[in-house]
């Protein structure tokens, strides 16, 4: 399934990787963790997005816990409920339904399969009306230190 990306929005994107990479290496030499990561890179997205809030693992949807029905883990897929999220990056204008890009990232160090991380990047569009969802992956492979081609949702 091909998924239409603004080419600006994905142009930001790849800029606030650009930098992360160039200014922050050292996190995936030393293969941190995810969450610093995230940090790091909404630190440069926000220079991509001024006019945008961007926060990571936000767990708000206005005034209520930020919900999503999932399949339940280990369980049949059609099975399922709604749990608590916390997006690794998320850029929106806070208090309101304008939810521009919802991502999350993955070290090639971490062993859990990408798939529940898809299955939250779909639900947040469908659910929450992001416009956008990215799956990044995070190489700290010594040699390797990179990234891979962004998934788009």
């Amino acid at each position: 399934m091909t998924v239409h990306i603004d080419s600006d929005i994905e142009a930001k994107l790849h800029q606030a990787i650009s930098e992360l990479l160039n200014r922050d290496d050292h996190l995936l030499q030393f293969d941190v963790n995810e969450r610093t990561i995230s940090h790091q890179l909404a630190f440069h997205l926000k220079r991509e997005f001024p006019d945008w809030d961007v926060d990571c693992e936000y767990n708000r949807n206005h005034d209520d816990i930020k919900r999503l029905k999932l399949p339940r883990e280990k369980v049949d897929s059609d099975d399922t409920f709604a749990q608590t999220v916390f997006p690794d990056i998320i850029i929106h204008h806070r208090g309101t339904d304008e939810n521009l890009i919802v991502i999350e990232i993955k070290k090639s160090s971490n062993p859990q399969s990408p798939k529940r991380d898809f299955q939250k990047l779909n639900a947040f569009k469908s659910q929450l009306g992001y416009q956008h969802a990215a799956f990044i992956k995070f190489n700290v492979d010594e040699g390797k230190i990179g990234v891979e081609p962004i998934s788009w949702v």
